[in-house]
């Protein structure tokens, strides 16, 4: 099982970037998916997250309104859409998949399978 995390980068604040997570030996739509970050210093923090069966989404306060989780059922593949980025927005970004059956959590300890991380700088 393979989560592989693309399309971080550098962007000046006020951009965009979109994060891509392809799975591969895993059908991702079973799954409850959900984007965490990780800053230099600061504990790890959920902020999308979108549900199985209905595909419902959920976002953390910090980035409501300017991120969109999506997933392709079809490209077994989920998306961060990120727009107006701040400085706050850098860290690693990392796709994590988690059980259906434990229902929509942020707690990580519920996710069975995470990407390797994707370095996302917004900076001018």
């Amino acid at each position: 099982v393979q989560l592989v995390e693309s399309g971080g980068g550098l962007v000046q604040p006020g951009g965009s970037l979109r994060l891509s997570c392809a799975g591969s030996g895993i059908k991702l739509d079973y799954y409850v998916m959900t984007w965490f970050r990780q800053a230099p210093g600061k504990e790890r923090e959920g902020v999308a997250m979108i549900g199985s069966t209905d595909s419902k989404t959920f976002y953390d306060d910090s980035v409501k309104g300017r991120f969109t989780i999506s997933r392709d059922t079809a490209k077994n593949m989920v998306f961060l859409q990120m727009n107006s980025l701040k400085s706050d927005d850098t860290a690693v970004y990392y796709c994590a998949a988690a059980d259906r059956r434990w229902g929509t959590r942020w707690n990580g300890d519920f996710y069975d399978y995470w990407g390797q991380g994707i370095q996302v700088t917004v900076s001018s």
